[in-house]
């Protein structure tokens, strides 16, 4: 008898890490979590006799954080051809009404600016491209803020599906009270399998705003010249958005 057979899970593995997505929500909670392991680090032993030790630990902690975000970064140099892609597909099937549309163009738009920024900053900060510290930090505030405008933006897409999605479950509803009540089985499964698809919906929605509300203060905390957001508080947000995200990517795998 052969025990060595195909594995589901080890192939949507293999699928889930072979893709750039799954690769950069793995990274991006190694991360953030890294930023929570320091702060403990630092706030429980720093002064304990096993102190050396502790600084050795946060200091190899350090030496993956670092090339973890840079990598993040790296395999961001390609998302303004997904994005030209996506912008494109929203133009030639626009959303169902006029504000859907706008706030889908505004957050393109944003985009648009906020890659090219990241990337100068990135190439500023690592001597590729030879720029002034200032210079350099200045693209990379503005890069932050361009990314909030974009959280922004997507929480009011967000706030505007919940409406449409509220109405039509409130639509749902009162059909399915109708087909209760006539106790006809071909209307009760086709209204079975719109409330399933609601609800995946509604999850999907949840999720998304959970990701989002996380982001929203690591965008404000970047976007300022002077910030006293904690570290430890970034690595709290980073790594909720990271575990929402690791989710929703693994079971699109």
């Amino acid at each position: 008898m052969n025990v060595l057979k195909p594995n589901p899970t080890l192939d949507k593995l293999t699928r889930f890490l072979g893709s750039v997505r799954g690769t950069d929500k793995v990274l991006m909670l190694i991360q953030y979590v890294s930023k929570i392991l320091i702060w403990h680090l630092q706030r429980t032993g720093l002064s304990s006799p096993t102190s050396g030790n502790r600084a050795a630990l946060i200091t190899r902690i350090l030496n993956l954080a670092g090339p973890v975000a840079d990598t993040r970064i790296l395999l961001r140099y390609s998302g303004l051809i997904p994005l030209l892609q996506w912008t494109l597909h929203s133009e030639s099937s626009p959303a169902a009404t006029a504000k859907q549309q706008f706030l889908i163009r505004a957050q393109n738009a944003v985009n648009f600016i906020y890659y090219p920024l990241e990337h100068a900053y990135w190439l500023g900060l690592h001597g590729v491209i030879p720029m002034t510290p200032k210079t350099r930090d200045t693209i990379g505030i503005w890069s932050c803020r361009f990314w909030a405008a974009y959280v922004v933006l997507y929480f009011a897409q967000l706030y505007d599906d919940h409406i449409t999605l509220r109405q039509r479950e409130r639509a749902l509803l009162k059909k399915k009270v109708k087909v209760d009540d006539s106790n006809e089985a071909p209307h009760v499964s086709d209204v079975v399998a719109q409330v399933e698809a609601l609800k995946a919906e509604r999850k999907a929605l949840t999720i998304n705003s959970i990701i989002n509300a996380a982001y929203f203060p690591l965008t404000v905390h970047w976007s300022l010249e002077r910030s006293s957001f904690p570290d430890v508080g970034v690595g709290i947000c980073g790594t909720i958005a990271a575990v929402a995200q690791l989710y929703t990517a693994w079971k699109a795998a």
